[in-house]
């Protein structure tokens, strides 16, 4: 193991002062039982650490990062509006442009409201959705996280049906009972919940390409039947996009399959590393959003223009060339490398992919929900994680997120990567 003493310094240091020494809970590296690595600065697809090793990302800031990290237009974008001042608690020139450029991308998106985070823009959509339809009762699936609202933090359970119980201290059961979580790529268990509760269920929030429990995908015809049931049923249907938004297609998975949904939530990419967040969807229903509705929506740093100069410039830069034709082609690079490198080793391992996004699972199951996703060998993901870190390839540090493929890894970087997977993978399955 090479030493990191600055890092395990400042960890120290940060125990002392921050919970966990982190302020969020998956970079503590908990489970893997060692102190995580301190970042000192990050260009292209590469983070350096305080103690100087280099390291190929394939974390990206969990997603933010789709031009590599400190991008030259996004550099200068956030470069010439900082002199304007950081904030004014006003509207700006800069707000307006990044809607338009937001429901231009984004079909289904009439309107939209922008945040300072995925969490906010859930949580403000459910509001809005429950305030829409006067119905009470929203539908989650187990494995698709929606940030840390209170009543979107809920586990199923004992049985399909049963109310949602509280997946964190301090959420009262009374919270979790107004959500109902169901299985996800399961038609019957949804079809149940409408006809117990018809005529109660505001909306069904999904992940559509769900990315917080590894990396899976709907079943063929599974999202489509979402669109089909709610529209019928009269609920709305909300994509959770903050992940898959502006990265798996320039309109998100909507775009990529053709579905329209109600509401859609966003985040990550459209803060160029800044952060925003975003909820938008069909304008008799944004309408709903004070000032011109009841349903009560604020925050005092929402569309500021330093994060909109970052995030436009972002996509202005996506927009140009091929940058969705390079990511498939490197993530096909990457899968075609994985997969041989399974087999030269020997191990039937699940790997799933669609264009940037991707998840090695330690599982020889088919991963098409949590329980399958929960199947994987946690003691080989922490050998695999420990040996890629060694030889300087950063995946996540948990076995339940999704991996990144950014416009700035090179085919030389895709390579070394399948090739430090091949050393990392034969000490994974030594045991």
């Amino acid at each position: 193991m090479v030493a990191m003493a600055i890092s395990e310094e400042l960890f120290e240091r940060a125990c002392r002062v921050i919970p966990g020494g982190v302020n969020s809970p998956v970079r503590a590296f908990r489970r893997l039982e060692r102190a995580p690595f301190f970042v000192k600065k990050a260009e292209g697809c590469y983070l350096t650490d305080e103690d100087d090793r280099q390291y190929i990302d394939y974390v990206g800031t969990w997603g933010p990062a789709i031009l590599g990290h400190a991008p030259k237009p996004v550099l200068e974008a956030v470069q010439a509006a900082i002199p304007n001042g950081l904030g004014y608690g006003i509207p700006t020139r800069v707000e307006v442009t990044m809607a338009e450029t937001v429901c231009r991308w984004v079909p289904s998106i009439e309107k939209v409201r922008m945040t300072n985070s995925g969490t906010e823009a859930t949580m403000s959509a459910i509001r809005l959705a429950r305030g829409y339809t006067g119905r009470k009762y929203v539908v989650k699936f187990a494995g698709c996280y929606h940030g840390h609202v209170d009543s979107l933090l809920v586990a199923a359970g004992s049985g399909a049906l049963t109310h949602g119980e509280p997946d964190s201290a301090g959420v009262p059961a009374e919270f979790a009972s107004l959500t109902l979580s169901l299985p996800y790529n399961n038609r019957e268990a949804l079809e149940e919940a409408f006809a117990r509760y018809r005529g109660q269920i505001a909306a069904v929030i999904v992940e559509p390409y769900p990315g917080n429990a590894g990396f899976y995908l709907p079943r063929p015809g599974y999202l489509e039947f979402l669109r089909e049931i709610t529209a019928r049923e009269g609920a709305l249907l909300i994509f959770d996009e903050v992940m898959t938004g502006f990265r798996i297609s320039p309109a998100g998975v909507q775009g990529k399959l053709g579905i329209t949904p109600d509401l859609t939530t966003l985040g990550k990419i459209i803060g160029g590393g800044l952060p925003v967040g975003a909820f938008g969807g069909r304008r008799e229903i944004m309408d709903c959003v004070s000032p011109l509705g009841p349903v009560y929506q604020a925050g005092t740093l929402s569309g500021n223009p330093v994060a909109m100069a970052a995030g436009l410039a972002q996509l202005r830069a996506l927009e140009e060339g091929d940058a969705y034709g390079r990511l498939e082609y490197l993530g096909a690079r990457l899968e075609e490398g994985v997969r041989a490198a399974l087999r030269d080793v020997a191990l039937p391992l699940t790997f799933k992919r669609s264009g940037s996004m991707f998840c090695l699972f330690f599982t020889q199951e088919d991963v098409v929900d949590l329980d399958s996703a929960m199947t994987g060998d946690f003691g080989m993901f922490r050998r695999y994680f420990l040996s890629m870190l060694e030889q300087g390839v950063y995946v996540a540090p948990s076995p339940y997120e999704t991996g990144f493929i950014s416009t700035a890894h090179s085919e030389a970087d895709i390579d070394a990567t399948v090739a430090a997977m091949r050393v990392a993978l034969r000490a994974a399955a030594r045991g």
